[in-house]
């Protein structure tokens, strides 16, 4: 679908007037009256939006692969529906994470890239190896999926700069995200295992 989206956006010339009707405004939130010209989709509902409408190309074959090589793993130990709980929760994780960055902002934040954080981290805890030591009441598990985060955060911000692109990368959205993976999939492996 995100794929589809953005393609058909993409063709269109319309990105920028995508972005500014199903991008996630932080400034919307708190003040519905703040209002763009043209038909906008309600606030409430651009965290999910904001996850079909990309940049570039770049951008969305970036995320689509992040998906596809930590969501299909994911998947397995998770389920179909653990992962859309995922995805839903970490877009919406993502917005609040880039309204806690600037909640002023008058910038459209798009992409699935927050969205997808929740995956990884879940990926991070499901399978990565514990090479990082405990530090006291952190586990090595959760170091380790902080430092993967750490890296993919980067990972983002070094593609910003490559294309050099105006639009800054929403590290708020990929902490917002990130965390909500890190809190939601034990209580998700658990809820998958006691139902079966």
């Amino acid at each position: 679908m995100t794929f589809i989206v953005s393609t058909v956006v993409g063709l269109m010339g319309s990105s920028q007037a995508a972005a500014l009707v199903g991008g996630f405004i932080p400034a919307l939130v708190p003040n519905q009256a703040v209002a763009w010209a043209g038909p906008a989709i309600p606030a409430w509902l651009t965290p999910l939006t904001c996850t079909l409408l990309h940049g570039s190309v770049l951008h969305l074959l970036f995320n689509l692969g992040m998906l596809v090589y930590c969501g299909r793993e994911t998947e397995r130990a998770l389920g179909s529906v653990g992962v859309l709980i995922l995805y839903l929760v970490g877009a919406y994780a993502a917005a609040a994470g880039q309204w806690v960055q600037n909640p002023l902002s008058t910038v459209p934040t798009i992409g699935a890239s927050g969205a997808i954080a929740a995956i990884i981290a879940a990926y991070a805890l499901l399978y990565g190896r514990n090479r990082v030591r405990a530090v006291g009441p952190l586990s090595a598990s959760f170091l380790h999926a902080l430092w993967l985060g750490a890296a993919w955060t980067i990972i983002n911000l070094l593609i910003n700069l490559a294309m050099l692109s105006p639009q800054p990368v929403a590290v708020g959205a990929h902490i917002g995200g990130f965390l909500a993976g890190l809190i939601l999939t034990r209580p998700i492996l658990l809820w998958r295992y006691r139902k079966a």
